[in-house]
């Protein structure tokens, strides 16, 4: 997006627009504020003190996947793709979400642990404990950079500035609100986000598909655009995979994305589980992903759609995809529409929906981090048994310090003309061989500590050794082929060393593994109230998940 600084891409904002972000930075910031006056522990600045309803937990959740990947990345898979993108949502999250909540999160919260890698450290001891901290911290800078990536890049067109003056206003205003309150005050601003960047997206839409004849206008245009009218169903996807058979192509949509990168994703990843971990009681926090489900299944309609609309009506863009070369490319798709759709106002809305978007993503993933930095690599390994206020002080200033550090990463970023792909790529290497190590030492009490630490660092070396090949022309992979092979093969790897590995090696004895392990766990401990405050058929997480599931199989026979 290195286009963006250009006059042509200027968005023409006026007073009112600028009056508009103005409000919503206040309102960013007073939340920040008035979350700082409740926090006193570091279990309140990490985990909100665990006293968050599930509706809010829930919001959060969606929110802070709504990010660069949603925003941006998804918009620019749907002009580059088209409609096989669905499959991000309803095969790459949707059923991760339900495991998560029904299956993982009765462990996560009865184990009362304070982020995913300690939940390592109690399974599997302080190698992978280790190995899993440094990892997901190395992850969550260079995402961050992502998000920090676009939302300099929407300021630098709204307002001309240089953008590395951009990188540098944006990341302060991102790290006032998260330094000052921690995890409450990124929890509330998602909540406000969520609903900032729907009144962002939906008006974009609804413009978007009039202008372009409605739906079936917008088929015709695709049918008659390069691509086709492949772009229009979502499977068998061989554009999005990479692979010219339409065999290999579902097999690695539902293995590759929809089992090894979506459940590595959802279920282990410590940005999302934290939202749940946040909760009130364990029937909260198993709800609260379920409840991220329900809007998570209809986001593609407000992201993917706009990024097929830009790509047919957009003028730079359609000289773009057919030829490769031009002004702009795929990451510029929503910036292009709003520029070329929205009137003054609206247009102020839509850029505090995207500004809302990339500050939400950035949020989750600085104040995961801080959570992970400082309780499983700071406190475990480096300063030990300090005071708790100790901790706290040290959890704002490694906000900072990640906060700059997302700086430099932002410029890796610029490398790409599809961010998703990079990204997919990220996944590959820390979320597909983590959830393999997770999956297994889960259900299987006979998995050992040495295995587990093993089975990540050869599970990672076996997918950088396949975006190597790719990357060198030994493996044709393209599109986002390189990252599905990498996670498969990620995920194979693990489990065949972690089986080899627990073979040859001392397990931990039965009592040991009480609450951390499925078969060794009762019943009671990892079943929610029905109680209470959670009494109700609407709490019931089962009964949630199932109208969710019914709702997105709906949605791939409709769109299929």
């Amino acid at each position: 997006m290195q286009v963006l600084a250009q006059v042509e891409l200027r968005l023409d904002a006026s007073a009112v627009d600028y009056v508009l972000l103005a409000v919503y930075f206040v309102f960013v910031l007073g939340i920040g504020y008035l979350a700082r006056r409740s926090v006193s522990t570091s279990l309140d600045f990490f985990l909100s003190g665990r006293a968050l309803p599930a509706w809010v937990t829930g919001l959060a959740f969606i929110a802070a996947n709504l990010g660069a990947i949603e925003i941006i990345g998804m918009s620019a898979n749907g002009a580059e793709y088209g409609m096989p993108t669905m499959h991000y949502f309803w095969i790459g999250a949707v059923p991760a979400m339900l495991f998560l909540g029904i299956v993982m999160m009765p462990f996560y919260y009865g184990s009362k642990v304070r982020s995913v890698p300690e939940f390592m450290l109690r399974r599997f001891g302080k190698p992978a404990h280790l190995v899993n901290g440094i990892s997901f911290a190395v992850a969550q800078v260079l995402i961050a950079g992502v998000n920090l990536y676009l939302l300099a890049s929407i300021v630098n067109v709204l307002l001309g500035w240089p953008l590395w003056v951009s990188v540098l206003i944006a990341a302060a205003i991102v790290l006032s609100y998260t330094a000052l309150g921690g995890l409450s005050a990124a929890i509330y601003n998602e909540v406000l986000q969520f609903f900032v960047i729907v009144a962002a997206l939906l008006p974009l839409t609804i413009v978007g598909l009039t202008k372009v004849g409605g739906w079936q206008g917008l088929v015709d245009k695709v049918t008659a655009s390069p691509g086709g009218a492949e772009q229009l169903t979502a499977w068998p996807g061989t554009e999005l995979t990479g692979f010219t058979n339409s065999f290999l192509s579902v097999v690695g949509l539902v293995f590759g994305l929809g089992f090894v990168l979506s459940f590595g994703y959802w279920t282990t990843n410590f940005v999302e589980v934290q939202r749940a971990m946040a909760s009130k009681s364990m029937s909260a926090a198993q709800r609260t992903p379920i409840i991220g489900a329900f809007p998570k299944m209809f986001i593609p309609f407000l992201v993917i759609i706009p990024g097929m609309i830009a790509a047919v009506l957009v003028p730079d863009l359609s000289a773009y995809k057919a030829s490769g070369e031009g002004a702009v490319d795929y990451n510029d798709a929503l910036l292009l529409l709003m520029r070329d759709l929205l009137p003054n106002g609206l247009l102020g809305i839509a850029l505090a929906g995207l500004l809302a978007s990339f500050m939400a993503g950035m949020a989750a993933n600085l104040s995961s981090f801080n959570t992970v930095f400082t309780y499983d690599i700071w406190q475990a390994y480096i300063v030990k048994d300090k005071p708790d206020h100790y901790y706290l002080n040290m959890g704002r200033s490694v906000t900072v310090g990640a906060t700059v550090v997302a700086v430099g990463t932002a410029f890796i970023a610029a490398g790409y003309s599809n961010l998703m792909d990079y990204l997919q790529q990220l996944f590959s290497f820390f979320n597909a061989p983590l959830f393999a190590t997770f999956i297994l030492g889960m259900f299987w009490k006979r998995m050992t500590p040495t295995a587990g630490w093993l089975g990540l660092v050869l599970g990672t070396l076996a997918a950088v050794t396949v975006f190597g090949l790719s990357e060198g022309g030994v493996l044709d992979l393209p599109g986002q082929g390189a990252s599905f092979v990498g996670a498969g093969a990620a995920f194979v790897v693990d489990i065949v060393v972690s089986v080899l590995v627990s073979m040859a090696t001392r397990p931990k004895s039965d009592t040991e593994l009480v609450g951390l392990v499925y078969s060794l766990t009762p019943k009671a401990a990892r079943t929610a109230s029905t109680s209470g405050e959670d009494a109700g058929w609407y709490r019931r997480p089962g009964l949630l998940a199932g109208i969710v599931l019914v709702i997105t199989i709906l949605l791939n026979i409709i769109f299929g």
